[in-house]
C-alpha cells in the first residue's frame, strides 16, 4: 500500500513553499519540495528539507496548565474567559491585549482579531510581524494607498535588473535566492545588484555590491530620484495620468542629494559605485527591486521604503512583468495577518480604523456590540503599557516576545509583574512561558488546518498529516471556545477552519465593489471538499479575477481617494541614537542561514545546528585590534540597554565600525546571547518598527579563568559555567562553556557539570597540572555517555572526532 503524500505549506519565512509530506509505516515522516507549488517548484532551504526532524515531541507543550499544575481544558478556558472578564469589568478594554504572530494561520489570525476587536472593543491586537515588515506596509499604504505588494516571484525571471536592498536572500529567503541564480543562469543578460553594509553570501550571484553606511539608504534613493530627474527618465505618460506629488517629493530629494558626490559622501561609498548603480537602473526598464529588513527595521524604515517606491513610480515600473518594488516578507503568515487586521492599527479586510464608514461596515458585518474609535498599541508600546501596569491582561499566541523584543530584559520585567498572562503555544520549553499564568497547548505544524498567504500574496493551504499531540487544539478553536465562555457564543460558531475562512472571504467583498484591493469574495462560496483541495491562488480573487491576479496597478488605478500613486517626500533622517566615544560601533543584527526566529522548532535538528553552532559577533579586523579582540575568543556585546556574551568572528566582510549579531539564541541554548537585551527600542514613528539594524555598542573582551568543551548524550542543566552554548548533534548535545572561577577539585567539578547521578560508570580522566588542562570520559558499559575538555586559552581541540564516537555502541582500545 503507497503512503499519501499530502501537499501542505512550510511553516518558516515568507517565501510561503509548498512541502510534500508523508507518514510512512511507524509514523516517520518524510518531506520534500511540491514541483506543483509555484513558490517552490519543488525547491525547499535546509531548514524546510529538515523539517521532519522537528516533529518529535521534545519540548512540547501537551497539557492545559494553570499556574504551573496541569489542568482540563475546560478549567483553562474558564481561567481564561474569567481572567479577561474580570480585567475589562475592573479596566475597561484598554486595560486587555492580545499579541499574536505571523505564525498564525489566517483562521487563527481572524478569529483572534474578531473577538479582540468586535468583542472586546478595543485594538490592543499586534503582532511579532510588526518587528519585520510593518514599516513595508505603511509605506505601500502611503504610496499605493492600500497594502498592497504588486509583484509576482515570477517578475524574478522576467527582470533585466534585480536590485537586493537590505536583504540577504541567500540565508533569509534561500529558494528565492536559488530562483535568481537559476535565472541568471538562464538569462545572461540579467544583473544584479545587492545594496548591503555586510558583505553576504547573497553578493555571490551579484554584479555589483555596495555597502552604504548603516542608515543612509534614503539619501541613496533620494539621489536616484535626482539623477533619474536630471538625466530625463521620466515616464512622463505614467506620471501625469496615474500619480500625484512628484514636486515636493523632488523638492526633498534635491535638498539632500543634490550630486553623486553629495549622496557618495553620506553613504560612505565611492562616486564610480554611485554612478554605476545609477546608470543600470536608469537604464534598464524591466528593474525589480527586492527588499527586506535592512530597509524595515530602522527608525525611518517607511520613509526608506517610500524612496525605493518613489523612484519606481518615476520611472513607471510597476504593474508590469519584472518590475516594481517588492517587499519580501519575515513570516510564512505575515501577510495573512494583515489581511485579517493582525496589527493594531487595522481592521479586517483592509480597512482602516480611523475610517468611520470602515467601522460601521465590519460592525454591522460580525454585529458585534463594539468597535474600538482608534488604532491600538503597537508591539514596543504595548510591552510598555505592560510594565506601567496600563495592560493587565495579555494573550500571548505563538510567539516569544521575552527573546524576541528590543530591550528584552524589561520585557521580561513585564511579564513577570502583569497581572493576568496567557500562552498558547505548541512549546513548552520556551522562554516566555515561565511568565503564563494559564498555558494552552497548540497544535503545531502538520497538525493544523487552514491557509497562509506568502511575499507574493499568494494563498496557500496548510494541511494536517499528523495527529494532535497530546491534547493539543487549533487555535481558532481555543480563541472561539474562550469567545463562547464570555458570552459571545452566537458571534462564534465555528466549528472548523474551513467554517471561519468562509466569513474571512465574505468580509473581503463586504461593501467592497472595488474600493478596497483585497478581496478574495469568489471563495466565499467554497464548501468544505473544495476548501480541502483550495489550490495556490493569488489574490484579488473576486467576480473580475475568478482565477487570482499575478500583478496588480496593471491599469494605472490605485486606491488612494483620487485613484492616483503618490510620491513621498523623503527627509533623511539619521538612526535615533549615534554613536559616541562610550558606544564607538552599530550593532547589525538578523538571521543565519539554518536557524529560524527563537530555535523552538530549528533548535531540535542536529543538522540545522551544524551550520552554527554558537552564537557570534562579526566585526572587522581593524575593530577586532584597536579592542585587542583575538578571532574565537569571547566577548561582551554591550549597549545603553544591556549586553550579552558571545564568540567574536573577525571578518573582512563587515564595514569598519559596524558588527553584526545573529537574532536566534535564546535561553534554552545559551546562557546569555539574547541579542534583544541589547538591541535600542526606539521605533519608526509611522510603522512603529523597531530599529533592529543601528544601535551603538562597544565590544569588551570577556576573560574568564577557563575554557572547555562538553559533549554528551543527555540534555543538560548547565548551571558550573559562567557561559555556555548547547547545540544538538547526531546522538550528542555539543557545549561550549567556560567559568570565571577555577575549581578546587576538577574532578568533582567535572561530574558536576555532566550531572553524574550514576554510580554504575567508568571515568576516564587526566589533569595536566603544568598546562592547566584536563580531560574526562565518562562510559556506561563500553559506549561514551559523555566526556569533557577543559583548558586555559579558547583555542581548544577539535570535536568532530569526539563527537563521531558517540555512534559507535562500543568503544575500542585505541578510540
Amino acid at each position: 500500500m503507497t503512503n499519501k503524500l499530502i501537499q501542505t505549506t512550510c511553516p518558516y519565512c515568507g517565501v510561503g513553499c509548498g512541502v510534500l509530506a508523508e507518514v510512512q509505516a511507524g509514523g516517520t515522516v518524510t518531506v520534500k519540495g511540491d514541483p506543483a507549488h509555484p513558490a517552490n517548484l519543488g525547491r525547499l532551504c535546509s531548514k524546510g528539507a529538515a523539517l521532519a526532524d522537528t516533529l518529535d515531541l521534545d519540548g512540547r507543550l501537551l497539557y492545559p496548565e494553570i499556574r504551573g499544575e496541569r489542568r482540563t481544558w475546560e478549567e483553562a478556558l474558564e481561567a481564561v474567559a474569567a481572567g479577561y472578564t474580570r480585567v475589562l469589568r475592573e479596566h475597561g478594554p484598554d486595560a486587555v491585549a492580545f499579541y499574536v504572530s505571523g505564525q498564525l494561520l489566517t483562521e487563527d489570525y481572524y478569529v483572534a482579531n474578531k473577538l479582540m476587536k468586535g468583542y472586546l472593543g478595543s485594538a490592543n491586537i499586534d503582532t511579532n510581524s510588526r518587528l519585520c515588515m510593518a514599516s513595508a506596509v505603511a509605506g505601500y499604504k502611503r504610496a499605493f494607498g492600500a497594502d498592497s505588494v504588486p509583484c509576482s516571484y515570477a517578475d524574478l525571471e522576467q527582470a533585466q535588473l534585480i536590485v537586493l536592498v537590505g536583504s540577504n536572500t541567500a540565508w533569509c529567503h534561500p529558494v528565492l535566492f536559488q530562483r535568481m541564480s537559476q535565472a541568471k543562469k538562464d538569462n545572461p543578460a540579467l544583473r544584479v545588484v545587492v545594496i548591503d553594509p555586510r558583505r553576504t553570501t547573497t553578493c555571490d550571484i551579484a554584479d555589483w555590491h555596495l555597502a552604504p553606511r548603516s542608515g543612509s539608504d534614503s539619501i541613496l534613493f533620494n539621489g536616484l530620484l535626482v539623477y533619474l530627474e536630471q538625466h530625463g527618465y521620466a515616464h512622463s505618460q505614467f506620471i501625469q495620468r496615474c500619480t500625484e506629488g512628484l514636486e515636493a517629493a523632488l523638492v526633498s530629494a534635491r535638498s539632500s542629494a543634490p550630486s553623486i558626490g553629495q549622496v557618495a559622501q553620506e553613504c560612505g561609498l565611492t562616486e564610480a559605485q554611485v554612478r554605476a548603480f545609477y546608470q543600470q537602473f536608469a537604464q534598464t526598464e524591466r528593474t525589480l527591486t527586492v527588499f527586506s529588513q535592512g530597509i524595515n527595521q530602522s527608525s525611518s524604515g517607511t520613509d526608506k521604503v517610500n524612496g525605493i517606491i518613489n523612484c519606481h513610480l518615476y520611472t513607471g515600473r510597476i504593474g508590469r512583468p519584472g518590475m516594481g518594488p517588492f517587499s519580501l516578507t519575515g513570516q510564512p503568515n505575515a501577510m495573512g495577518g494583515r489581511e485579517v487586521g493582525g496589527l493594531a492599527n487595522q481592521l479586517a479586510a483592509h480597512m482602516e480604523i480611523e475610517n468611520a464608514d470602515h467601522r460601521a461596515l465590519l460592525q454591522a458585518f460580525w454585529q458585534s456590540p463594539v468597535m474600538p474609535q482608534q488604532a491600538g498599541l503597537k508591539a514596543v508600546d504595548m510591552f510598555k503599557a505592560v510594565g506601567e501596569g496600563r495592560i493587565k491582561a495579555l494573550w500571548i499566541m505563538g510567539t516569544n516576545p521575552a527573546v524576541s523584543l528590543p530591550d528584552v530584559d524589561r520585557v521580561r520585567a513585564a511579564l513577570a509583574q502583569c497581572e493576568f498572562v496567557v500562552l498558547s503555544d505548541c512549546m513548552r520549553a520556551m522562554d516566555s512561558a515561565q511568565y503564563a499564568h494559564v498555558l494552552l497547548p497548540a497544535a503545531a505544524w502538520g497538525e493544523k488546518d487552514g491557509t497562509v498567504t506568502n511575499s507574493e500574496r499568494r494563498i496557500s493551504r496548510q494541511r494536517v498529516f499528523l495527529p494532535p499531540a497530546g491534547e493539543a487544539r487549533p487555535d481558532w478553536w481555543i480563541i472561539t471556545q474562550v469567545a463562547r465562555r464570555m458570552g459571545h457564543a452566537e458571534a462564534f460558531p465555528y466549528e472548523s477552519a474551513a467554517d471561519v475562512f468562509r466569513e474571512h472571504a465574505r468580509l473581503s467583498g463586504a461593501g467592497n465593489d472595488g474600493a478596497r484591493n483585497f478581496d478574495i469574495s469568489a471563495l466565499a462560496g467554497l464548501d468544505n471538499a473544495a476548501y480541502a483541495d483550495l489550490a495556490p491562488v493569488q489574490w484579488p480573487v473576486n467576480a473580475a479575477c475568478p482565477t487570482g491576479t499575478p500583478r496588480l496597478f496593471a491599469d494605472g488605478r490605485f486606491y488612494t481617494p483620487t485613484g492616483r500613486a503618490r510620491f513621498i517626500p523623503i527627509t533623511p533622517q539619521p538612526p535615533a541614537n549615534g554613536v559616541d566615544l562610550a558606544y564607538p560601533l552599530v550593532l547589525n543584527t538578523g538571521r543565519v542561514r539554518d536557524q529560524w526566529h527563537t530555535m523552538t522548532r530549528t533548535g531540535k535538528a542536529a543538522r540545522l545546528s551544524a551550520h552554527q553552532p554558537e552564537p557570534y559577533v562579526d566585526l572587522h579586523p581593524r575593530d577586532a585590534a584597536s579592542a585587542s579582540i583575538a578571532d574565537g575568543s569571547l566577548v561582551r556585546v554591550v549597549s545603553r540597554w544591556g549586553e550579552i556574551i558571545v564568540r567574536a568572528q573577525i571578518s573582512e566582510q563587515q564595514r569598519v565600525g559596524e558588527v553584526f549579531v545573529p537574532i536566534h539564541w535564546n535561553d534554552q541554548y545559551a546562557s546569555k546571547a539574547r541579542v534583544g537585551a541589547v538591541v535600542n527600542p526606539v521605533v519608526d514613528p509611522v510603522s512603529g518598527e523597531p530599529e533592529f539594524k543601528h544601535t551603538p555598542v562597544r565590544i569588551v573582551t570577556y576573560s574568564p579563568s577557563w575554557y572547555g568543551f562538553l559533549l554528551s548524550r543527555r540534555r543538560l542543566n548547565m548551571t558550573g559555567a559562567a557561559y555556555w552554548v548547547a547545540a544538538k548533534g547526531d546522538k550528542v548535545w555539543r557545549y561550549e562553556i567556560a567559568g570565571d572561577q577555577s575549581p578546587d577539585d576538577w574532578a568533582t567539578h567535572a561530574r558536576s557539570l555532566l550531572c553524574n547521578q550514576d554510580n554504575e560508570v567508568g571515568w576516564i580522566e587526566y589533569f595536566d597540572k603544568a598546562r592547566h588542562q584536563y580531560r574526562g570520559a565518562r562510559l556506561v558499559g563500553e559506549r561514551l555517555e559523555s566526556c569533557i575538555f577543559i583548558g586555559p586559552g579558547h583555542a581548544l581541540p577539535p570535536r568532530d572526532w569526539l563527537a563521531g564516537l558517540f555512534s559507535a555502541n562500543a568503544l575500542d582500545a585505541q578510540q
